[in-house]
C-alpha cells in the first residue's frame, strides 16, 4: 500500500487581548490576519475596524497582541462567559446563551438567492478552494452579495473559516450587514451566533444546519439554507410576524 501525500497544515496560532491570553487556534496558518479580526468581531471585542486600536504580529511565532478599546473588553468580560465544548471543534470562548430567552418579534433580515443561483455560488467557491481540490481535507467559507462571492477563505477549521472572511469584510471596511454566508460544512450553534451577530441576512450549506442554529437564525431574523446544491433546498426561515 502506498501513503497518501495528501495531507493539510494544521498549526497553533495564539492571541492575546488588552495583554489577557484570549484563545489559541488549531489552524490553517494563512490569512491569520483575517481570522484575529474575524475572530474578535464574532466575539464581540469589535464591532468595526475603529474598535481595534493596534494588531501586532508576533515574530518569533505565530500569534497576535491585540489592543482594543477598553470598554468593548469591559463589555464581553461583563458577560460573565464561560468555556463550552463545541460539536466538533473544542474548546470554545463563545458564551452559547439560551437561544430560546432571544427576542422573539425580529424583522426577517433578507432572502437567501433562488436555488440555481445557491448552486451557481457554490460552484464559485469549490473552484476556488485550491486545498479542497488538492486534498478533499479542508473546509471553506465565503461572503457574498447574492451575485459574487465578495471575500472566500480556506481552514481546517469551518469556523475559522467564517471568522477569516468576516475578518477580511472588516478590515476591507466592506459592510457585512444583509449578506449572505455560503459554509461547506454543518451549520452548528456557535456559527450561528457568529452570523447573527454579523447582521447577514442568510448563511446556506450544502450539508444541514443543527436544531440550535435553527433557534438562534429564528430568533434573529436570519434564513438558513440546508442542502443547496441540491434540487430542493431546505429553508429554515424566521416565523411570520404576527
Amino acid at each position: 500500500m502506498q501513503a497518501d501525500s495528501a495531507v493539510v497544515e494544521e498549526w497553533p496560532v495564539w492571541l492575546e487581548v488588552n495583554g489577557e491570553p484570549a484563545v489559541t487556534w488549531m489552524c490553517t496558518p494563512d490569512q491569520l490576519e483575517e481570522l484575529a479580526v474575524g475572530w474578535l468581531h464574532g466575539e464581540g471585542y469589535i464591532a468595526s475596524l475603529d474598535d481595534l486600536v493596534q494588531l501586532r504580529p508576533c515574530a518569533p511565532d505565530l500569534g497576535f497582541w491585540a489592543d482594543v478599546k477598553p470598554e468593548r473588553v469591559a463589555a464581553v468580560k461583563g458577560e460573565n462567559r464561560k468555556r463550552v465544548l463545541a460539536s466538533g471543534c473544542g474548546a470554545v470562548a463563545t458564551m452559547l446563551a439560551d437561544p430560546h430567552a432571544m427576542a422573539r418579534a425580529v424583522p426577517k433580515r433578507g432572502d437567501p438567492p433562488p436555488a440555481e443561483t445557491l448552486r451557481t455560488l457554490f460552484k464559485q467557491l469549490f473552484a476556488q478552494g485550491a486545498r479542497y481540490n488538492e486534498t478533499g481535507g479542508i473546509h471553506a467559507a465565503a461572503l457574498t452579495d447574492a451575485t459574487r462571492l465578495l471575500f472566500h477563505a480556506e481552514d481546517i477549521g469551518r469556523h475559522n473559516a467564517v471568522d477569516k472572511v468576516i475578518g477580511a469584510s472588516v478590515l476591507a471596511r466592506t459592510p457585512i450587514v444583509g449578506r449572505g454566508l455560503l459554509v461547506t460544512g454543518r451549520i452548528s450553534a456557535e456559527l450561528a451566533f457568529k452570523a447573527a451577530r454579523a447582521g447577514l441576512a442568510w448563511v446556506a450549506t450544502p450539508s444541514v444546519p443543527s436544531t440550535l442554529a435553527v433557534t438562534i437564525a429564528e430568533r434573529s431574523g436570519m434564513t438558513l439554507v440546508g442542502r443547496a446544491v441540491s434540487g430542493t433546498p431546505h429553508l429554515h426561515e424566521p416565523p411570520a410576524k404576527a
